[in-house]
């Protein structure tokens, strides 16, 4: 049984779980060590049993917890090379935890196989992952400004989506964000609309996905509503009316989705 859950979603930090059997991975680590903790004791976990950390770019509310975590626990440390490079020059001591691939690369963490695709964000050689299990298949898509092509192909049939659904366009562009920032979000390196979920949520619900669960919605110009009716009138006007659909907490665990197998 693989169990996958949020532990914080949102530009003030990001984690995520995803546990088969004896393997639990956590995605970024961008809120404190206590945090990540006090969460993972809800599966009788810690960090310290934690088999891996994969990380998808080097922004601080995906990193954060690393200058702590070096001090106090040794794991295995999943970047890009682009990252990796970024976290060397940033955090002392992490070079010997450090696991680099080229995005796109596949490889293998106890009961998962992970597949590592770029995105399109401001951070250099950003990435996210599709986990494989006996159980079915999670993929993650978030800090992205556009859908790439590579996503598209590794997450195409995924059993679960956690989908970036950051803003808006209009709350965005009527808001009181500076222009500059506007620009930055909205651009191909910037982070996807509730509209660009939608669309590429149909599109994993007809190649296989049943459960989504929206991520990384911006507190100022998105609300779980906004997301949600958007992106549920799109699944619903494409057939797709069974697809389970959810926002992720921003600052507190998601309930925990379960990936049951064939």
């Amino acid at each position: 049984m693989t169990k996958v859950c949020t532990l914080a979603s949102g530009s003030s930090g990001n984690s995520l779980l995803v546990s088969c059997g004896n393997t639990h991975i956590l995605v970024d680590a961008g809120i404190s060590v206590r945090r990540i903790n006090t969460s993972l004791k809800a599966f009788d976990l810690s960090i310290a049993d934690l088999s891996a950390l994969l990380i998808t770019h080097s922004h601080s509310d995906h990193v954060s917890a690393l200058k702590t975590m070096l001090k106090h626990y040794e794991l295995p440390i999943y970047t890009s090379d682009g990252t990796a490079f970024q976290l060397r020059n940033r955090y002392s001591g992490i070079s010997p935890f450090l696991r680099t691939f080229s995005a796109g690369d596949h490889f293998s963490i106890g009961s998962f196989t992970i597949r590592s695709f770029s995105t399109s964000h401001d951070a250099g050689d950003s990435v996210c992952y599709r986990l494989d299990s006996n159980d079915g298949s999670v993929g993650v898509l978030t800090d992205t400004g556009y859908v790439t092509q590579s996503a598209q192909e590794t997450l195409q049939g995924v059993s679960m989506l956690i989908l970036e659904s950051n803003h808006d366009i209009q709350t965005l562009k009527n808001g009181e964000y500076p222009y500059h920032l506007k620009e930055r979000i909205l651009g191909r390196g910037g982070h996807l609309s509730n509209d660009d979920a939608a669309h590429f949520a149909v599109f994993a619900a007809k190649n296989g996905a049943n459960d989504v669960l929206l991520a990384h919605l911006s507190e100022d110009n998105n609300t779980p509503a906004m997301a949600l009716n958007t992106v549920r009138r799109a699944l619903d006007t494409s057939g797709c009316q069974l697809v389970s659909l959810a926002v992720a907490p921003r600052s507190e665990s998601s309930p925990v989705h379960i990936l049951q197998g064939a």
